[in-house]
């Protein structure tokens, strides 16, 4: 497997980055410990685009340019409407707990995940479902019996959708039928003991995933070969996007640790490494 490091850091100033998009030249976060939407400069230059009191996780764009934003411990969807946000869905009545990542496609549709236990009580992980959200705020149940549904990526003719399972261990892929849709349930790739969180996909059709406890990112291609490796430096992995002007950064994002993060403490990183294969398809 061939083992990259980082070219260097953009910032180590967030608390629990998440969520990360590459958009006009920047990379937006969602830093759950700060409860803030970041935006962030290949220079580092950081600009916070929106407080987020229930924490935010799953970012996306709509069509037109407005920013979605998934809150976690409110579970609603809000849309960024000059500077303040409006609710676009509640996901109350569907998720008992926190909503997760999520990816929003061509068409403005936004698939979101959530936890389907409690992180903090210790409870087993438990089947889950996860939501379409349509442009008009309805819900819908897209998929269910996931373990933790969370980084998701849609490919670029808008035919599959990827979801990580972290908990599941494994990547698992769906057929996008027209009106939305998801079918023909398969697993892409079987992790092993690893735990899978925030992935990007590059134009081959691998999928590069955030190995939360294992503390690194690997490029995964179909049917579970690993062909690459970035370590996180002995901090827990939260997340990849492939981004930059050609599509051939990697940004990965980690934190010290999770129990800095319980206290209110944790330090998170946000660092860059080169890679051969650009980013492709959504987010």
């Amino acid at each position: 497997m061939l083992e990259l490091k980082p070219d260097h850091t953009l910032t180590d100033s967030l608390k629990f980055p998440e969520g990360p998009r590459w958009r006009d030249g920047r990379l937006f976060v969602s830093d759950m410990g700060s409860q803030r939407v970041v935006a962030i400069s290949p220079d580092g230059e950081s600009e916070t685009v929106v407080d987020v009191p229930e924490s935010p996780s799953g970012l996306g764009w709509l069509p037109d340019g407005r920013l979605l934003i998934a809150s976690m411990n409110d579970r609603k969807l809000f849309r960024l409407e000059a500077g303040r946000l409006v609710e676009h869905a509640d996901l109350s009545q569907t998720f008992a707990y926190p909503a997760n990542d999520m990816v929003v496609d061509s068409k403005g549709r936004a698939y979101v995940g959530n936890f389907g236990f409690s992180l903090a009580q210790g409870i087993t992980p438990a089947p889950t479902c996860m939501a379409m959200v349509g442009t008009d705020g309805t819900v819908e149940i897209a998929a269910t019996d996931l373990i933790f549904p969370n980084g998701t990526v849609i490919d670029p003719a808008g035919n599959q959708l990827i979801v990580a399972e972290t908990w599941g261990h494994r990547l698992t892929s769906f057929s996008i039928s027209a009106d939305g849709s998801l079918s023909g349930r398969e697993i892409f790739a079987d992790l092993g003991a690893r735990t899978p969180d925030g992935i990007a996909l590059d134009a081959s059709g691998a999928v590069w995933t955030a190995c939360f406890e294992q503390g690194e990112f690997v490029r995964v291609e179909r049917g579970g070969t690993l062909s690459a490796r970035v370590p996180a430096r002995g901090r827990n992995a939260l997340a990849c996007m492939l981004g930059g002007d050609d599509l051939r950064t990697l940004y990965t994002l980690s934190v010290d640790n999770i129990e800095n993060m319980a206290e209110g403490r944790s330090k998170g990183f946000v660092e860059a490494v080169r890679v051969d294969i650009p980013g492709a398809g959504l987010p």
